[in-house]
């Protein structure tokens, strides 16, 4: 699967999820500390604007803090999915993969940025079914490929300490979801440990 194409089903998938979220559960805890499920929310529609932001030429300094704050006014899901057509154009555009995009880790390929927010958009999508209390089975065709880019990356992931601290341990026999979710610091059953 091509990366703009992993990344719009991953965008459509965690739209489902937020679409899903009820009236009363907007501010229950996730598997992310500190944040409730509009944060997650919040941080997914603000990162998908800074895709068309960066992919369109701008650095972060010229961006400044435009995108803090919140980003979702009073309609959650119209905000997601404003900005999910923001970061689908960016990433499907031509000459979008090999385009150079100023992220913060440094300049990278537009491919390794769209796999990072591959990665993003999925596993957070699943952070919000989790704390909003949905059914969070993710595709597995974009579980391979959310893996297909952590897998190489995954010695330094876990010492970042930004997925945890590497205490998530998946079993053995585990599916390939409950293995990705282990390595970024999650357990499938949360909120039960």
């Amino acid at each position: 699967m091509r990366p703009a194409e992993a990344h719009a089903r991953a965008l459509a998938s965690t739209r489902a999820f937020v679409a899903g979220v009820g009236t009363d559960r907007w501010d229950l805890p996730t598997p992310c500390a500190d944040w409730d499920v509009r944060e997650v929310v919040r941080h997914v529609v603000s990162g998908n604007l800074w895709v068309g932001e960066l992919m369109g030429g701008r650095t972060i300094e010229e961006v400044g803090d435009r995108l803090d704050g919140d980003v979702l006014d009073d309609d959650p899901l119209g905000a997601y999915g404003g900005s999910a057509r923001v970061a689908d154009a960016a990433f499907s555009a031509p000459e979008a993969m090999s385009k150079m995009a100023p992220v913060s880790y440094g300049p990278v390929p537009g491919r390794v940025y769209c796999g990072h927010r591959l990665l993003d958009v999925l596993i957070h999508g699943w952070d919000i079914a989790k704390g909003s209390r949905q059914d969070a089975a993710l595709d597995p065709e974009l579980v391979e490929a959310v893996w297909a880019v952590v897998e190489p990356m995954r010695e330094m992931l876990t010492a970042s300490g930004a997925f945890g601290d590497g205490s998530v341990v998946a079993p053995a026999d585990a599916d390939r979801q409950t293995g990705l979710l282990a390595v970024l610091g999650r357990s499938a059953s949360w909120p039960s440990i």
